[in-house]
């Protein structure tokens, strides 16, 4: 699948392979709602491989234009918002909602370039807020999946309890066996009674540096072809 990304701005990373391939795992279905799309890199794999209405928001229209000619030349069809989610008023609730969102903790060293520091840092859609505008556009029983800072597993773990996201299934993801995890991903269901299953991790690396075999698999089934770009019509 063929995508363009900004050479200036920001560019998809592994932790949205990694995530593609998890929520996969679940074989979402229905409406579907992708929280800071970005140039849909999510929401194009999983609407390329399941029966999903894809819709996206981002509030940085470079991001937009950016995903709607990744889907016009794939030929999937979405619906867009430029629009930022803190203030999406939708008509209807989604089955489901899928996020990579910015996460990096304001207190470090920040770009000053606009794009960059609204894709990576958390100020930018705080926790609290996310989550509880994520429940007020969700189905009563739908799903939501996202992918956050390992670290901030305790406070992920309060703040989705207190707006009723209750999270089914959590999975750390490490760089290598022997080394802390940066990255956790989640599968919530709205008001679920639920007890939370932790899964193996997903380990990237082995000890030469060679993508582990899970980690190969989920860039294969992403097949993703980048160009950095501008957008040819």
């Amino acid at each position: 699948m063929l995508l363009y990304q900004s050479p200036n701005g920001y560019c998809y990373n592994s932790d949205s392979i990694f995530l593609a391939h998890f929520i996969a795992s679940f074989s979402p279905k229905g409406k579907m709602l992708d929280v800071g799309c970005g140039i849909g890199v999510l929401s194009l794999i999983l609407a390329r491989e399941f029966d999903i209405k894809a819709n996206i928001i981002d509030k940085q229209s470079h991001m937009i234009n950016f995903a709607k000619h990744n889907f016009a030349i794939n030929e999937i069809d979405v619906e867009f918002f430029n629009e930022d989610f803190m203030d999406f008023e939708p008509e209807a609730k989604f089955d489901v909602i899928i996020s990579n969102p910015p996460f990096y903790n304001p207190s470090v060293l920040q770009s000053n370039e606009t794009i960059i520091n609204t894709a990576r840092y958390a100020h930018h859609l705080p926790l609290d807020d996310f989550f509880k505008k994520v429940h007020k556009n969700l189905t009563p029983s739908g799903k939501f999946f996202f992918c956050y800072d390992a670290k901030q597993i305790v406070d992920i773990i309060i703040a989705l309890k207190k707006y009723h996201l209750t999270p089914e299934v959590i999975r750390f993801v490490h760089s290598k066996k022997d080394k802390d995890s940066k990255l956790v991903m989640i599968a919530c269901r709205h008001n679920s009674k639920s007890v939370a299953k932790i899964v193996k991790p997903l380990v990237v690396f082995d000890d030469e540096n060679n993508y582990m075999q899970e980690a190969s698999e989920a860039f294969k089934f992403a097949n993703l072809h980048s160009i950095k770009g501008e957008m040819n019509e």
